[in-house]
This record gives structure tokens, C-alpha cells and sequence, in this order.
């Protein structure tokens, strides 16, 4: 039996996990950092970074002595080395190379897209490569063919920004505070989603990529006007968001070819609106549907320690101890520009 010390730090919640490679979480631990950033209504990478660097050492402790685990009984240290904020993903990485240099243990660099792509297969032993993935989190919004460890096909992205920070942006400017996309859903709840005429960017275009500037620009237009009801822009912004994923997930579907199933993951997966209205695509198109359970939504330490076991699974003897961090890591480097994107996709 394989276990695998994770570490996650690459935005604003500090995690270390002990995963086993029979897909058993033997502790995990999660540091949030709301409070520190919920004055600003976003995160702050400096506050960030002192956060990480302050709380990591003992949530590592906290997690070998709930588990009754030593570094020495660990086969690998895995840590989020890219994409994220620099600073955070610093503190994990140094960390990681630390333990694995004390220990002699092999260093497993985890790409956080990695992560969330591959954190599915740990809570569901069937499902099976390749799977139609929909990454949904406040810096992405991709639709991959996942073939198997490091091998993707992006088939769509955003050309723009990310769902998860449109779901903070409508948050902030409803005055709902931080962390964005909970608030909304819950307040969405209580709105007429028909009420608000807001746009579907990219609706109904040939090729399936994302755009969510213009929606974020109508909520605030929306607001300013003072004709509607908070709870009703709320509701009405999850609705013409949940149109988009569906059409722009079902024509990168159409180009993807066989695949097991449907699958979504990232922050975004947490909404329970999203993941009923993705349930439902799937059906349309045959395919099965499966999502992680809502603690392996959101970052966290178990899906890097995950994606470790499955790297060492595929034969991976270990990162340099020269890796860098890396704010930038796509899942598909050699996938096309897309038109009018800039940086993000």
C-alpha cells in the first residue's frame, strides 16, 4: 500500500492530506483564509503567501498525527507546484522538497489543474479513461478529453475570464462578500431566474469556447439601475451562466469522440444548480455523469495527493529538486490560441 503526503497552497486555502493508493483519505486538513481576505472581496496574494507560510508546518503535523503516520511511512511527498498565485505555490513547493529531501522521498510536482482533473477517479474506483472533463473553478473554465496522467486534450476555454471569479464579481457587486459563489447560490435560490434579461455570450457559436466579461458587465449594469431585486439578479446571472456551460459543454462533446463519461470539477462543481444541470446534459448525450464529492470541489490537499498516486502508478520516479513553481501551467500546452483569448486561455 502507496501513501502519499499532499500539499496544497495555491490560492488561499493552506491543505495537507495522507491519500492512499486504495483511495482512502487517512487525515486531511484545510486552513481557509475568508476572514483575511474577506475585507478586500477577493484574495490578496501577499496576505496569501504569510498565511500559507504561517499555517502549513502544522496542519502537515496535525495530518501524520491524526493518521499515525510518520514521513517515514510515506512513499512520496506531492505539492502543487503551478498554476497559482507565485508566492503560495512557493511556500508548498519549498515545503515539499524539504520533507522529501529529510526523508528521501520522492518529489511528486503536482500541476493543480492535474489535480482537480484527476480528484474524480478518488472518490469513483469506475470511472475509467478516457472522460469528458468540464473544469469550473475562479481561475478556469475548460472543457478536456482526459485520456490518462499527463495526456489532455483541451477541446474549449475561456477567451476570457474564468466562471468562479464571474460568480465572485456578481458577488461583489451584489454586496454579498467573500468567498462569492456560495453566497449567490444561496441567495439565487430565493430570485426569479426569468427576471433579469442578461446575455448568453457566445451562445449557439461553431466553436465551443467560454466567455463570461459581458455577463459580469450586465449584472453590474443591472445592479446600477435600480430596477431589480438583488435576489433576482442573482437568480437570473445562474441561470444565463448554467445556459452557457450547457451549450459551450455539449459542442466540445460533439468534437470529443468516445468517452466514458461526463465529469465536473473544480469550485464551481460545488453548485448544486450546475452540477443537476450537467447531470441532465449528460443523459442527453448517453454518457454517465459524475462529480466529486463537494470537500474535493474546492482546493484541496487530498486531490494533490491523489494525482502523486496516480503519477507513481504510471511509473513516475519523482520530480528534481530543482522544479520551480509556476504561475502559468496549462494542462494542454500544445493546444491552438484561441481567437481573441488573451493570457488566461
Amino acid at each position: 500500500m502507496r501513501i502519499v503526503l499532499g500539499i496544497e497552497s495555491s490560492c488561499d486555502e493552506t491543505a495537507a492530506a495522507l491519500v492512499t493508493d486504495d483511495r482512502r483519505i487517512l487525515a486531511q486538513a484545510i486552513a481557509s483564509q475568508e476572514e483575511a481576505h474577506a475585507p478586500y472581496g477577493g484574495v490578496v496574494p501577499e496576505i496569501a503567501a504569510r498565511a500559507h507560510a504561517e499555517r502549513l508546518a502544522p496542519l502537515i503535523a496535525k495530518v501524520l498525527e491524526e493518521a499515525d503516520v510518520s514521513l517515514a511511512d510515506c512513499d512520496a511527498v506531492a505539492a502543487t507546484a503551478g498554476p497559482g498565485l507565485i508566492g503560495g505555490v512557493m511556500v508548498g513547493l519549498v515545503t515539499a522538497k524539504a520533507l522529501a529531501m529529510a526523508g528521501d522521498k520522492p518529489l511528486l510536482a503536482i500541476n493543480h489543474l492535474e489535480g482537480h482533473a484527476l480528484s474524480p477517479r478518488l472518490a469513483d474506483e469506475t470511472l475509467e479513461y478516457p472522460y469528458a472533463l468540464l473544469l469550473v473553478s475562479g481561475g478556469h473554465c475548460q472543457v478536456l478529453r482526459v485520456e490518462g496522467v499527463g495526456r489532455y486534450q483541451r477541446l474549449a476555454t475561456t477567451i476570457d475570464d474564468a466562471l468562479g471569479e464571474a460568480f465572485d464579481k456578481t458577488a461583489k457587486i451584489l454586496g454579498l462578500g467573500y468567498p462569492g459563489g456560495p453566497a449567490v447560490e444561496r441567495l439565487a435560490a430565493e430570485g426569479d431566474a426569468k427576471a433579469v434579461p442578461l446575455p448568453r455570450p457566445l451562445l449557439g457559436s461553431a466553436e465551443p469556447h467560454f466567455s463570461f466579461a459581458g455577463l459580469k458587465s450586465a449584472v453590474l449594469r443591472a445592479h446600477d439601475s435600480g430596477q431589480y431585486r438583488a435576489e433576482d439578479i442573482a437568480a437570473s446571472f445562474q441561470q444565463a451562466a448554467v445556459d452557457c456551460i450547457l451549450d459551450r459543454t455539449g459542442r466540445a462533446l460533439e468534437a470529443m469522440g468516445d468517452v466514458s463519461a461526463l465529469v465536473v470539477a473544480g469550485g464551481v462543481a460545488a453548485n448544486r444548480t450546475v452540477r443537476g444541470a450537467l447531470e441532465e446534459l449528460a443523459e442527453k448525450h448517453s454518457l454517465r455523469f459524475t462529480a466529486p464529492p463537494l470537500p474535493l470541489c474546492t482546493d484541496n490537499a487530498a486531490m494533490i495527493a491523489w494525482a502523486g498516486i496516480e503519477k507513481l502508478a504510471a511509473g513516475a520516479a519523482g520530480d528534481s529538486l530543482d522544479v520551480s513553481a509556476r504561475p502559468r501551467w496549462p494542462l494542454d500546452p500544445d493546444a491552438a490560441p484561441v481567437r481573441g483569448a488573451g493570457v488566461k486561455a
